[in-house]
């Protein structure tokens, strides 16, 4: 059975310089060879959108269009939300079950938000996980955000790594795109 493709938030605003730096600057072009395969072998491919009900957040507006590169075609559907689990007020799941859908491939932005949540959440709800974690991105926060007092800040790539190591063999296989594309949908 084939794993549906589940793209979580890659969208414009997260070019926006308030997120602070950030690590994987192949994450999109990752997820977009993902999106290429799914398409290929018609396989489902379902994709998220985060709507912020913060305000002055960067995914309003403009901001929360999809990046060109894996913008949704067709009758590939779309799940918006506005909390970090695609599961949470959307009926994605719903969509999954009734697809017949057992396996998915998660990928998108940011690893220790919405794509950690979403892992998980799958994960809990039963369905077999495979993360690409080349095709996720962490960003360091910003001086709005900042830190727990007593904690050091740490860089995007250790806040992805570290999430990614949370993740991977309890709630997902953490993967390489090219893993998984060897693998196959």
């Amino acid at each position: 059975m084939a794993s549906a493709l589940i793209l979580i938030d890659i969208q414009r605003g997260f070019d926006s310089p308030v997120w602070g730096a950030r690590n994987n600057p192949e994450a999109e072009d990752n997820a977009a060879r993902l999106l290429a395969a799914w398409r290929k072998a018609s396989v489902p491919i379902c994709h998220v959108r985060h709507l912020s009900t913060t305000p002055g957040s960067p995914l309003v507006g403009q901001g929360a269009e999809f990046m060109a590169k894996v913008a949704p075609e067709r009758d590939e559907p779309v799940f918006e939300k506005s909390v970090n689990s695609a599961f949470i007020g959307t009926d994605l799941e719903q969509h999954l079950t009734h697809s017949s859908i057992g396996d998915v491939v998660i990928c998108g932005l940011t690893t220790p938000h919405c794509v950690s949540t979403t892992t998980r959440m799958a994960a809990n709800l039963g369905f077999g996980v495979r993360l690409a974690h080349d095709a996720c991105a962490s960003f360091a926060g910003n001086s709005d955000t900042g830190w727990a007092e007593g904690m050091a800040a740490l860089s995007p790539q250790v806040i992805h790594d570290t999430a990614i190591s949370h993740l991977h063999g309890e709630f997902a296989r953490a993967m390489t795109t090219d893993a998984i594309l060897l693998e196959g949908p």
